[in-house]
């Protein structure tokens, strides 16, 4: 059997679009180039504005895919294409605040039937998989218990983390028990029992969170998902 050869420069999409006064899109590069440097590779990461995602063809050549937070979208097509197309062709995926919704709606619609999947911020019809939250977790802080065994459990290596969140949409209830028996898992709850992180089973890497571990970066603190999305790419 062949075995595929290692890598040591990857290519990242970073997909959204870009804002210098977005907390967490200042955090992404730093949290990248550290994990580059701790995996003793190199990692070449560019932003493709959603308004630049037409088709598929578009994220060809990439060895990981991140959808980025700072919802809504310029355009939501493209962002749910570069999730599916990264879902569909086993390229490690990450998805954080906004991309952990927008990776919600691409699997309601594209994997379970529910063509009608919609996000309340920016949808008035269908059926709603994201809803405001009861409580906004903008800029606050909360613990996450990770599901043991996990790709994320075992990135932390640790079964609680504390991580900070901007954000004011979450999985709708309705929606939430829909995920009790597929093959998107969910993998981490805050206190009330509510879902803050979710992976695909049946993929090598695609890993979504509501909250914004990348900021720890500009904290000067490792990022594990990050670590572990590069080792993913690597292979």
């Amino acid at each position: 059997m062949e075995i595929s050869p290692v890598k040591d420069t990857l290519r990242i999409a970073l997909v959204g679009d870009y804002n210098a006064s977005v907390t967490a899109h200042q955090a992404i590069p730093l949290a990248i180039d550290d994990a580059a440097a701790v995996l003793e590779l190199i990692a070449d990461y560019d932003w493709l504005a959603s308004t630049e995602i037409n088709s598929a063809e578009d994220l060809v050549g990439y060895d990981a895919i991140w959808a980025v937070p700072g919802s809504p979208y310029q355009n939501i097509d493209g962002a749910l294409t570069a999730i599916r197309y990264a879902r569909e062709n086993s390229i490690p995926f990450l998805g954080t605040c906004g991309g952990f919704q927008h990776a919600i709606v691409e699997y309601a619609r594209n994997v379970l039937g529910w063509h009608d999947a919609a996000h309340a911020e920016t949808d008035t019809e269908g059926r709603m998989v994201i809803m405001p939250l009861t409580c906004s977790l903008v800029e606050k802080t909360d613990a996450i218990e990770l599901r043991a065994n996990t790709l994320i459990a075992k990135a932390y290596g640790q079964p609680i983390v504390t991580e900070g969140y901007h954000c004011n949409y979450g999985i709708a209830d309705a929606f939430a028990r829909e995920l009790e028996s597929g093959d998107l898992r969910v993998t981490g709850w805050d206190d009330n029992g509510d879902i803050r992180a979710v992976e695909l089973v049946t993929h090598p890497f695609f890993v979504a969170t509501l909250f914004q571990h990348e900021r720890g970066a500009l904290a000067g603190k490792p990022v594990p998902l990050v670590q572990a999305m590069l080792r993913a790419a690597r292979g």
